[in-house]
């Protein structure tokens, strides 16, 4: 901004100079001009009374060298000679003698002045000065290096005083920004000091306004969180105590409960917490999927459906936790139990490409008709809310990646999930969600 403010300073000043500066050193150099040919009428006036007196060639050679011009100064006798240096034509002087006014003109070192003097008896003498070039531009270098350096200092005087103001403003700006990206990194408590212009003021009291405003949402948001979660523990203690009445056969149900229990104390502790800039967080992607994979595998038993794992063999780092990629399987892998029959194989694929890592969650369903509204939150109909889906799209978008969904090799639906792992080429948070087609080759990456 200052740089800016400093060019628009140059170009202003600039242009004011020109505007004044260009005619005054027109008019300087008409004035040396003017001065230097009233100076030459000086001199041949000063040779008039010589010459009502006398014009015997003698005395005028005195009184030539009287005048301080000698060498540039003659004189044109009425019976046709001359006194003095002549520089002028005699068609020229007949002019002059013909039209009885002076007359100038120029040669190519200077000017001649040709004054015609009428004497009694009607006779006529001119004088002539010659005027040196020089003499015409004497002084103009000068007055226009002093004229230039008025320009220049006009110019940096703007400049300076237009940096001056555009420092308070680039301060205030640069002020207002950095409290904006600590507030955006997770700092509540950044506020700033208004400052500068009134628009800045203006905008910085909003700025701290804004600040207040959104630490006052999140106590709010933690509030009710918090005392969501609380609520769900009553219900959770009497579901508990009806599963310890059913004996050992009931085991995986309080395996299940126990995890849901355990998240529902990660909410409320997590609601508990101030607000901070989140962290970096990475698991194993391979791990949580056999996790997950032995823990549905017992419900996948009873009702005949055939699963497998793929690519799950070696270690797959994700840039995500793993309690949220835990969810989202487990949401995926519910939606297949919820909406195919009983039977209805299906898979799950982990293919590790360069920077980036997919998951894949195919079923021999009967599919999903239209992707685009499925992807939409409260919109997928057959009684979802499409919420499982919408989980998984914010976590992969959340490292980058994005999620798909296509039909699948066994003929109903595949659910793609990459997350990027390469973060140098990270995708901002807020990618739109793509339906793509087609698993991608290894070592494609996703778009």
């Amino acid at each position: 901004m200052r740089r800016t403010l400093a060019l628009l300073a140059v170009a202003g000043a600039s242009m004011i100079a020109l505007a004044f500066l260009i005619p005054l050193g027109l008019i300087v150099k008409e004035i040396a001009h003017g001065r230097a040919m009233a100076e030459a009428e000086r001199q041949a006036s000063a040779l008039v009374p010589v010459l009502a007196i006398t014009v015997d060639p003698a005395r005028l050679t005195h009184a030539l060298v009287s005048t301080g011009a000698e060498g540039r100064i003659a004189v044109h006798l009425p019976d046709g000679g001359s006194v003095g240096t002549v520089r002028a034509p005699d068609e020229s002087v007949a002019t002059a003698a013909r039209l009885s006014r002076a007359v100038t003109g120029r040669t190519e070192t200077g000017y001649l002045l040709l004054r015609p003097v009428v004497l009694d008896g009607g006779r006529t003498v001119v004088i002539e000065i010659f005027v040196p070039a020089q003499d015409l531009t004497r002084g103009v270098t000068k007055s226009w290096a002093v004229l230039t350096g008025v320009a220049v200092v006009l110019v940096a005087g703007s400049v300076l005083v237009a940096d001056r103001l555009g420092v308070r403003v680039v301060r205030s700006t640069q002020r207002l920004g950095r409290a904006a990206g600590a507030l955006g990194a997770g700092d509540l408590s950044v506020r700033i000091e208004p400052e500068g212009p009134p628009e800045l003021v203006s905008a910085g009291e909003a700025f701290n306004t804004m600040a207040d405003r959104v630490v006052q949402l999140l106590a709010a948001e933690r509030e009710m969180a918090a005392d969501l979660s609380h609520r769900l523990r009553t219900p959770l203690t009497a579901l508990r105590l009806s599963l310890d009445n059913l004996g050992p056969e009931a085991e995986q149900s309080r395996q299940a409960l126990a995890r849901l229990e355990s998240e529902v104390d990660q909410i409320i502790a997590a609601a508990r917490q101030p607000s901070r800039a989140p962290k970096s967080v990475s698991c194993d992607a391979a791990q949580v999927l056999r996790e997950r994979l032995a823990f549905w595998s017992a419900l996948a038993e009873d009702q005949r459906r055939p699963c497998e794992l793929v690519g799950a063999s070696d270690p797959v780092p994700v840039p995500v936790a793993a309690s949220e990629l835990s969810a989202v399987v487990d949401a995926l892998l519910g939606n297949v139990f919820r909406h195919t029959p009983e039977g209805t194989a299906f898979t799950v694929t982990l293919h590790q490409g360069s920077g980036t890592v997919g998951l894949l969650i195919a079923d021999a369903g009967p599919g999903i008709p239209d992707p685009e509204t499925a992807l939409r939150r409260g919109a997928s109909g057959s009684g979802s809310t499409g919420l499982g889906l919408d989980i998984a799209r914010q976590l992969a978008e959340s490292s980058g990646g994005t999620l798909r969904i296509d039909s699948s090799s066994l003929g109903g639906a595949s659910v793609q999930l990459w997350f990027r792992t390469d973060q140098r080429e990270r995708t901002p948070r807020g990618t739109r969600r793509l339906v793509g087609k087609g698993w991608p080759r290894r070592g494609d990456t996703a778009r």
